[in-house]
Order: structure tokens, then C-alpha cells, then sequence
């Protein structure tokens, strides 16, 4: 054999080498995940330090402005968010919503503290681990939490 048909061997060898890890890259590279978040974004421990009895205005210091403020009832601020994720050629997947709801009393002190989700398509309340029951609430989560998904 001559030299120059060794060398091309030679050459080859390392080529197949580098097609194969590009080709096998770029599959792989098709299969990364992205992460979308969207609405409010909870900075850590943030909701700890909100005591009960905390004014309005502390809430809005520590939180900034919420998304939404429903006055019936009593005033609530509402922070929502939601995260999806994306895979490759796959449709976007929503895996977690929440709205976190503060309320107020007469005074604009922090009556209570909820941190909302969506488990099994319900409504569900992360702090006391109980689904909420009250009529008009319950409406305004669900209407909030439809609204996130066609956003």
C-alpha cells in the first residue's frame, strides 16, 4: 500500500471520531429541557418576613406590587405565578402555579398568609394542607388560575 493511501486511512479514522461525538451532540442537545417562569417570582424567605399583624406597607417593601387586588371580603393582595417547562419538540408543560394570598383586616394588618397551588387539578392551600371552601374566594382563585393558564 502507499504512503499516501495510509495516510488518507489514518485521516479517516479520526474524522468518523469527530462526525460521530458532533452527531451525537446534536442529538442530545435536542433533548435539553428549558424552564419558563412567568408572574411573580417569591424571593427566598420572603414570606417569613411578613408576620401576622404586619402593615400594608411592609407587605408591599418585602413583596413589591401584587398582581392583582381583590376588595371583596376584605382587601387581599394576590402574587401569581407559574412555571413550565419545555422539551425539544414537545409541547410547553405547565408543572406548578401559585398565588400566594395575603390578607388584610379593617386596619390593613396582615390577617392571614396563603400559599396556593394547583395538586390534581384542585385548589389547594400549601401552608394549612386543606382546600379552601369559601364561595367568592374560591371564584376568584379559580378565575385567576384559568386566566395564568390562557396568559
Amino acid at each position: 500500500m502507499s504512503q499516501a493511501g495510509c495516510a488518507a486511512r489514518k485521516f479517516r479514522t479520526p474524522l468518523r471520531a469527530v462526525a460521530a461525538v458532533l452527531a451525537l451532540g446534536l442529538l442530545l442537545g435536542g433533548c435539553l429541557t428549558q424552564t419558563y417562569q412567568r408572574g411573580y417570582i417569591v424571593p427566598e424567605g420572603a414570606l417569613e418576613q411578613i408576620p401576622l399583624g404586619a402593615s400594608q406597607d411592609q407587605v408591599l417593601i418585602v413583596l413589591g406590587t401584587p398582581s392583582t387586588v381583590a376588595t371583596v371580603s376584605g382587601e387581599v393582595f394576590y402574587y401569581i405565578s407559574s412555571r413550565s417547562e419545555k422539551t425539544s419538540f414537545l409541547p410547553q408543560k405547565e408543572v406548578d402555579r401559585r398565588v400566594i394570598a395575603v390578607y388584610f383586616d379593617d386596619n390593613r394588618r396582615v390577617r392571614r398568609l396563603a400559599n396556593y397551588g394547583i395538586k390534581d387539578g384542585r385548589v389547594f392551600d400549601f401552608v394549612s394542607r386543606t382546600t379552601p371552601n369559601d364561595g367568592q374566594e374560591l371564584n376568584y382563585l379559580s378565575y385567576a388560575i384559568k386566566a395564568l393558564t390562557n396568559w
